[in-house]
């Protein structure tokens, strides 16, 4: 499985001190956007300061006007209040769904921790209805624990 194959090139970046987090977090995003197929936009939201809002990070992909999400709008969003994972296999069903692209069909987040509290998430879109299995649930939780041993 790609995603066994990826885990160590992931830890790797993330561990290299000599590059900045953002700078991680952009390699991060490429080596997943760049190695499996239907990860069409690969980024991080997170919390904006002490404002109940999600602040785009690192991301790519096509360009988005989503660089500021408030708590509880869109998946990200709602992950930001719920503090758990949310897969939409079909983003044309879901009320709550902030539009980034006419191509976006699925879309998966998963939140960060740091010592307990929700910092931020990753978010990936798909081009591909339904893409996301378990597999990509847990991969993203260990780049998600990953990444918060670094922030």
């Amino acid at each position: 499985m790609i995603f066994e194959t990826l885990k160590p090139q992931v830890e790797a970046i993330l561990s290299n001190n000599k590059k900045t987090v953002n700078e991680r977090l952009m390699e991060t995003c490429e080596i997943l956007e760049a190695n499996i197929k239907y990860y069409n936009w690969v980024g991080f939201y997170f919390k904006n300061g002490d404002k109940n809002e999600l602040k785009l990070g690192p991301y790519v992909g096509e360009p988005t006007d989503h660089t500021i999400i408030p708590f509880g709008k869109g998946i990200c969003g709602q992950v930001a209040v719920s503090n758990e994972n949310f897969v939409v296999p079909d983003v044309a069903a879901q009320d709550n769904y902030i539009a980034c692209s006419i191509t976006v069909k699925a879309e998966i987040v998963i939140p960060i921790f740091v010592n307990g509290e929700n910092i931020g998430q990753i978010d990936i879109d798909s081009n591909t209805p339904d893409p996301f299995t378990e597999a990509d649930e847990r991969f993203l939780e260990f780049i998600c624990s990953k990444v918060s041993e670094i922030l």
